[in-house]
């Protein structure tokens, strides 16, 4: 089973995040995790967020942004690799002028039901995410 990126139609996620599947369960015959490509527009972040039973990993491909995981905040950028572990709070905002862009990968595989959101958007147009002023 192969896909490609270009051909893949993207979906928002509960967090706010621009979604591309590159490999999930429901759709491609995998197993244990999913693969999918978040896209952050410059200037905005996603909501607060976590995931009760899945791991996560944040690999940034490109932009710049800044990672709350619990309590901290790291600064991440092309590269880079987060580990996210289940239960815990996050959020990333992409604090460049070029969207953000990470590959995403969860296991067990994401799941909308997995997702508890931490709080709510305030923002019109584009819900789930906060516009940075």
């Amino acid at each position: 089973m192969k896909t490609r990126l270009t051909t893949v139609v993207p979906y928002i996620t509960k967090d706010g995040s621009e979604i591309r599947e590159l490999m999930h369960p429901a759709q491609h015959g995998n197993q244990n995790q999913s693969l999918a490509e978040a896209l952050v527009p410059p200037g905005t972040r996603t909501l607060l967020h976590r995931h009760l039973t899945s791991e996560e990993l944040y690999h940034v491909t490109a932009g710049e942004g800044l990672l709350t995981l619990g309590t901290e905040k790291i600064k991440v950028s092309p590269g880079d690799t987060a580990l996210i572990p289940p239960g815990t709070p996050h959020c990333i905002e992409a604090i460049g002028a070029q969207p953000l862009r990470i590959l995403c990968c969860c296991s067990p595989a994401y799941r909308h039901e997995d997702t508890e959101l931490l709080e709510a958007s305030l923002n019109e147009g584009l819900p789930g995410l906060f516009i940075l002023t």
